[in-house]
């Protein structure tokens, strides 16, 4: 898996804000708020096997991930959401241990 060493961090978010740490913490809350209700998502459709819906899930997803700053995490995305509309799910475990990395990286923002 190629992302293991990548982990995920706030400088893009820091950039946003401009050092408005108000304007920081809402972007922040958002994405903790958002970020497992997409998951969620898509872990329903991958598990039913609708693969065109679990593509629109990874779509929205790789926002967040590369607003964390994961750039090889946000290729792997891409490339897992055009298998996905192909119907194949090769890189379903590296995109879920992505999905992961950022779940663990939440609690500690």
């Amino acid at each position: 898996m190629k992302h293991l060493n990548e982990q995920p961090n706030s400088s893009y978010i820091d950039s946003l804000s401009g050092g408005d740490s108000i304007f920081k913490a809402k972007l922040i809350a958002v994405i903790k708020k958002e970020f497992p209700e997409e998951k969620a998502i898509y872990i329903k459709n991958i598990e039913a096997k609708n693969y065109e819906e679990a593509s629109g899930n990874v779509h929205k997803l790789k926002h967040k991930i590369s607003i964390l700053g994961l750039e090889k995490s946000y290729e792997i995305a891409v490339d897992y959401e055009n298998n996905l509309d192909e119907g194949n799910t090769t890189l379903k475990d590296d995109f879920e241990s992505i999905l992961e990395n950022i779940t663990n990286y939440l609690t500690t923002i």
